[in-house]
């Protein structure tokens, strides 16, 4: 089953005609509940946890957005299955590491993702393509209640929804935002903008959220405080800051092109040629490379029509879905394969117009 919607995925990225942005690539809202009368799951035990899934897997059965959906139990799943689940932002790499009493419920869109005996009962996630944090608020919020009128959650007035970690306290909203800064970190202006953002109460990650690397200049943007904001506040705040952001990402593009055009058009060159002609690369110099493609397209070397391409090649490069299904390969031969798919997507692109 996870072969099927790991393939109908795929095929969605390549097809999709969603219009993304230069610099925010994706937006997702998680929200954090707990069942009330439940204990959380990192004080259950095994009994405990399995009630626990099995009660929230009816209710979600019944919901019509998620009927035709996919349910993963986390024992039944490999360890390359998980980290293939990991690499799509459906399951938490902490989630990843649990087995029995957990699963994740995907919606047949591949948009939304519930995790179950995580650390929470439930983290609930939709994700969506370019900036959407008020539109999506609206499918999250009332995806949710339909959940809350089947499902008692624990709720305190005094401290909003109760969560296992007291920073997810109050709304339990975590918003946050995938973006591509190649113009702030290749003028060394990214950590500025880190310790702004971290003086501002938000977040500031790698690809694959809390310890990870920026991979191809891609970072993941957040709200810290959950508690004595409303949902509402905490999405005009963030916004507020990424549109600063984004700001200055399009000023840092712009002044660094003025300043080291050839630099940068070889930089481009340089990545352009070694995606067509590579024979052995690794997933973090395979993501540096796609990034200065995106950047191509930001700057008219390359159209518009393969920004899509480069965003879906950013996830099928990854080591799981490169490995999947044989979890025995090597990690040279892992490098091969992740080599003959780039050239075969590189060889079908126009060449570079430098005259844009």
């Amino acid at each position: 089953m996870i072969e099927e919607l790991i393939k109908k995925a795929s095929s969605k990225g390549i097809k999709s005609t969603s219009k993304a942005s230069s610099v925010v690539i994706s937006s997702r809202l998680r929200l954090a509940r707990n069942l009330k009368n439940y204990t959380f799951p990192n004080r259950a035990n095994i009994a405990q946890k399995c009630d626990i899934l099995s009660n929230i897997e009816t209710v979600l059965k019944d919901i019509p957005y998620m009927k035709k959906g996919y349910f993963f139990k986390m024992e039944e799943l490999s360890s390359l299955e998980k980290k293939m689940l990991v690499e799509r932002h459906w399951i938490s790499r902490e989630l990843s590491e649990i087995d029995e009493g957990s699963a994740v419920s995907i919606s047949s869109d591949h948009l939304c993702s519930v995790m179950i005996n995580e650390e929470d009962h439930l983290r609930i996630q939709f994700i969506k393509n370019g900036f959407n944090l008020n539109a999506l608020w609206k499918t999250v919020n009332d995806f949710d209640d339909l959940l809350e009128d089947k499902l008692p959650y624990a709720f305190s007035k005094d401290l909003g929804y109760i969560t296992a970690c007291p920073t997810n306290l109050g709304t339990g909203l975590r918003a946050s935002v995938m973006m591509h800064l190649p113009g702030l970190s290749i003028s060394d202006n990214i950590e500025k903008v880190i310790r702004a953002s971290n003086q501002l109460g938000l977040a500031v990650r790698g690809l694959f959220g809390e310890g990870s690397d920026a991979s191809g200049h891609i970072y993941q943007i957040s709200n810290q405080q959950t508690l004595g904001e409303s949902e509402k506040d905490i999405l005009d705040r963030l916004a507020g800051v990424l549109k600063n952001i984004i700001e200055h990402e399009l000023n840092a593009r712009i002044k660094y092109y003025e300043k080291n055009k050839e630099i940068l058009i070889d930089k481009i060159h340089r990545s352009f040629g070694i995606l067509q002609n590579c024979h052995l690369i690794n997933s973090d110099e395979a993501m540096n490379h796609l990034s200065f493609m995106r950047m191509a397209i930001d700057l008219g070397f390359l159209p518009e029509e393969f920004r899509r391409l480069i965003d879906y090649l950013f996830i099928e490069i990854q080591p799981g879905h490169i490995q999947y299904p044989d979890s025995n390969i090597s990690v040279e031969l892992r490098d091969i394969k992740r080599a003959e798919l780039l050239r075969n997507n590189f060889n079908k692109l126009p060449s570079l117009n430098f005259d844009k």
